[in-house]
């Protein structure tokens, strides 16, 4: 299986509706480096896994609309807490939604499988992998 990733980060505000998050249930911030691995088990016509130039440019774009707000105003959230764990696969979906509108290029479809890591410290992350037929 040949993989490949991009990188980027995002900077948001949040908080948490349960105890078992004890102070974190107030408003406060974070920085996430997020990890997109693409996977395929043969390489395209151009011997690549999917066009990098085009998977940094979409993950940025699906990042921004995260970046510098308060997630607990995004509608699409209410009534969620947005973990790490949740924000992985919030990126996960609008990654392969991307995916499948051709964003990546064509040889994009043929991706089987992809991973998004947030790291949310050097001693913290959270993934979410799927296939990319699950996703659909």
């Amino acid at each position: 299986m040949f993989s490949l990733t991009v990188r980027d980060h995002m900077m948001i505000a949040h908080s948490f509706n349960s105890e078992v998050f004890g102070p974190a249930q107030k408003l406060h911030g974070a920085t996430y480096v997020v990890d997109v691995s693409f996977y395929r088990p043969a390489l395209d016509d151009n011997d690549l896994v999917v066009d990098i130039g085009l998977a940094s440019e979409t993950l940025g774009d699906v990042l921004k609309a995260f970046t510098l707000t308060n997630l607990d105003e995004h509608a699409a959230f209410e009534g969620r807490n947005t973990t790490t764990e949740f924000m992985a696969q919030a990126v996960f979906q609008r990654m392969a939604e991307a995916i499948r509108a051709g964003r990546l290029g064509e040889g994009a479809r043929a991706l089987s499988a992809m991973k998004v890591t947030l790291h949310e410290s050097h001693i913290a992350w959270a993934s979410y992998e799927a296939s990319l037929e699950e996703a659909a």
